[in-house]
């Protein structure tokens, strides 16, 4: 596993500056966006596309301060009902894909997006429960007219371009929310499609990520190391449905915390472990939006409480490997290797 940080928790930074700060607290891997919610503030995909000088100028920055890039991300509603603000996350997405192709990178993040209810719609509408028998059919419409389709063409290009992974954050708000309905889009799309596993959005569904994890095997292509903290009184009182503004922080059933803040390190140890468990060994990507701390402290702490839960060495792959080669693994094998 390697250690990340998703970059807009640093947008007031330059590139270099970012990068310089980010080796300095031995971070692996930079998971950037390109558009979309997370902004491009160090990827602008225009500045890069067919210019081979700027490419090899941004990449050589990279390796200047020994960080890959883990992912490109771009996430946004390219299915929403009204026709110019899809067409300008749609148009994100295809750049980022694009600059992804140019860069090397093969995983794109983002969301999988909600249509409206009807080709007259002004806003999207997520639907939650299956009555009146009209949810149903919205939902019906929905993935048949708008999300499958939609998700089989970009699929088509993003393969086309090099593109191995769309890995969807399964996020409330979105078709895609939890792993029921990401893995039905894999299976509609094919397995280019996948998750970006990040807790924080299944923790206040009740979902336990362990067992998500586990129903999403092969099927993980990015991790979002993000935390939520659960108000007991207010979710006892009020539920989970929360639309409340995320800096109402005291009335809130549930907010986003750093790792460890809403979660202990128990739970977490569980969760990295399991992501081992079922193959992920890829990067673990902190996403700040702790609204209790300044990015920067809450970007320390998170990295601080990872160096101690992330498993970094490969021993389970190689001890597989040895096991696949004949030979029984021993006490004392790891010395070894």
């Amino acid at each position: 596993m390697k250690l990340g940080v998703m970059n807009p928790v640093l947008n007031s930074y330059t590139l270099e500056e970012a990068l310089r700060y980010l080796h300095g607290l031995g971070v692996q891997s930079l998971e950037i966006g390109a558009g979309g919610f997370p902004g491009d503030a160090h990827l602008k995909p225009a500045e890069l596309i067919g210019k081979p000088d700027k490419i090899k100028e941004f990449k050589d920055l990279f390796e200047k301060y020994e960080i890959e890039i883990a992912a490109i991300s771009c996430h946004g509603n390219p299915l929403h009902p009204q026709k110019e603000i899809a067409e300008k996350f749609h148009n994100q997405f295809k750049n980022a894909i694009l600059v992804a192709e140019e860069l090397g990178v093969k995983t794109i993040v983002g969301f999988a997006g909600c249509p409206g209810d009807c080709e007259t719609s002004k806003y999207p509408n997520w639907v939650t429960c299956p009555w009146p028998n009209d949810f149903g059919e919205i939902l019906k419409w929905q993935w048949e007219e708008k999300v499958i389709p939609y998700w089989k063409d970009m699929a088509e290009f993003a393969k086309s371009h090099g593109i191995e992974r769309i890995a969807f954050e399964m996020h409330p708000g979105f078709v895609v929310y939890n792993p029921e309905t990401l893995l039905r889009l894999r299976a509609a799309v094919g397995d280019i499609i996948g998750a970006n596993f990040d807790p924080s959005h299944l923790f206040w569904q009740g979902i336990n990520p362990v067992y998500a994890i586990k129903a999403l095997k092969g099927a993980i292509y990015h991790f979002h190391a993000k935390d939520t903290l659960i108000d007991e009184q207010n979710c006892s009182t009020n539920g989970v449905l929360d639309t409340k503004s995320y800096g109402d922080l005291q009335n809130r059933s549930w907010v986003f915390r750093t790792v460890g803040y809403g979660h202990g390190k128990e739970c977490w140890n569980n969760i990295i472990s399991t992501l081992k468990q079922v193959g992920y060994d890829g990067v673990i990507s902190i996403e700040h939006e702790d609204a209790l701390m300044s990015p920067t402290e809450g970007l320390e702490k998170a990295i601080a409480f990872l160096k101690e839960v992330l498993i970094f060495d490969n021993l389970y792959s190689r001890n597989n490997r040895i096991r696949r080669n004949g030979r029984k693994s021993r006490k004392g094998d790891e010395g070894r290797l």
